[in-house]
């Protein structure tokens, strides 16, 4: 029972869409109608505001690792053992993907992985961020970066843990979840028609 309530939480703070928030507040466009259409810290970049793109990547990586670290704290005293933080993983990712709040049109959950790993481990987060950060200097384009980063994770949780578990699960889920956010992304980079990072909207 605590392991749903602990995971319907996860679920609701990942439906906190910041994009839609801070531009919202900062009085701009509403990163849903323009560029790629996705309200992510990538997207309200686009708008020339970068200001609004860094509070964007930095709540929406904030809820990520927030609801893993709750999970992580108060968990064990309610029954929540390693089982109950993968669920937690995976409810506060689909949040932000399908989030209740914004009808069910999120993000594509790059900064918000980026929380969650950071919560699971600082050395596996910061393994991810480099890769993203190396990949996105050297293309410039932040899709290929997400995209990297996501397929590398699982193989840095097997190099830190040595061993197959329930969070390994979440995080191989996560990756799926972000290759197929990115579908349209991935046809774009083959066409060569992928918008580069720092690109202003049309």
């Amino acid at each position: 029972m605590y392991t749903v309530l602990f995971a319907i939480a996860a679920y609701l703070i990942g439906s906190i869409s910041f994009a839609v928030v801070v531009t919202k507040l900062m009085g701009l466009s509403d990163p849903r109608t323009y560029g790629s259409k996705n309200p992510g810290a990538t997207n309200v970049l686009r708008s020339g505001n970068k200001k609004a793109a860094v509070l964007t990547l930095l709540g929406d990586g904030f809820k990520g690792w927030l609801a893993v670290w709750l999970a992580q704290k108060y968990g064990p005293q309610f029954g929540v053992e390693d089982g109950g933080i993968a669920l937690v993983v995976v409810a506060v990712f689909l949040g932000h993907l399908w989030p209740v709040f914004f009808r069910f049109v999120g993000g594509k959950g790059v900064a918000t992985a980026l929380g969650i790993l950071l919560a699971l481990n600082v050395w596996l987060g910061l393994a991810t961020l480099v890769t993203w950060l190396v990949v996105a200097f050297v293309s410039r384009y932040s899709s290929l970066a997400a995209l990297m980063a996501a397929v590398l994770a699982p193989f840095y949780y097997g190099l830190l843990f040595g061993s197959a578990d329930g969070i390994l699960l979440a995080v191989l889920v996560m990756t799926v979840l972000l290759i197929y956010r990115h579908r349209k992304n991935i046809g774009n980079l083959l066409a060569g028609k992928e918008s580069k990072i720092g690109a202003k909207k049309k």
